[in-house]
């Protein structure tokens, strides 16, 4: 979290229309490695060479778009992550990636409780440590995995904490689209994960 004596990110964009070079650095400082996970996971293996590319268009947009930067009720780094998102799913259909997949009804769910018999998150042992890493990989595996449009609202919704309704604005969708998106990337990631298998058998 940002010290309460520093800019606020509109603050620092005004400056930087003003021809202050330091706001910039302040700037991008503070967001460029959320940006570039972002980028990084929402282009996926398939099209990782093209992570730094994206990236550095992402803040040549943002350099561009300087003296036209107003919030309007969007966050600076909601604004961000959206010129990326829309970067990447240009790159994504260039290299005949699916870029949305908005199958109707409502995706299947096991039954049963999910993470029922995995080990608790803070459990103190090698085993459970272990565990929790491949955990951690295995959800990398599976996210690179999703369509870019559910990739995208997940990565937003759990990464920049956006509401559904934020979701929407930012991604110019309807709600129920934006709902459906997240809830699709979602159940398959749990499907993915193994959620509903016993403990550790779930990575296996």
């Amino acid at each position: 979290m940002n010290d309460a004596t520093e800019p606020d990110d509109d603050r620092l964009m005004r400056a930087f229309a003003q021809g202050e070079a330091r706001a910039f650095e302040q700037i991008y400082a503070r967001h460029h490695a959320a940006l570039y996970r972002f980028v990084r996971r929402l282009l996926g293996s398939a099209c990782a060479a093209q992570t730094d590319e994206v990236f550095q268009d992402t803040w040549l947009r943002v350099i561009d778009a300087r003296q036209r930067w107003a919030p309007q009720g969007a966050s600076f780094r909601t604004w961000l992550f959206t010129l990326a998102h829309h970067r990447a799913v240009d790159c994504l259909r260039k290299s005949g990636r699916e870029i949305s997949v908005d199958a109707g009804g409502p995706p299947w769910e096991p039954e049963g409780e999910p993470w029922a018999a995995w080990p608790a998150a803070d459990a103190g042992s090698a085993e459970d440590r272990s565990f929790w890493r491949a955990a951690g990989q295995r959800l990398l595996d599976c996210l690179d995995g999703l369509p870019a449009a559910q990739k995208t609202v997940f990565l937003m919704h759990h990464e920049d904490g956006l509401s559904l309704a934020e979701l929407a604005a930012a991604l110019e969708c309807g709600f129920e689209t934006a709902k459906s998106r997240l809830r699709y990337a979602i159940t398959k990631l749990r499907t993915c994960m193994g959620a509903y298998l016993p403990g550790r058998e779930a990575l296996g």
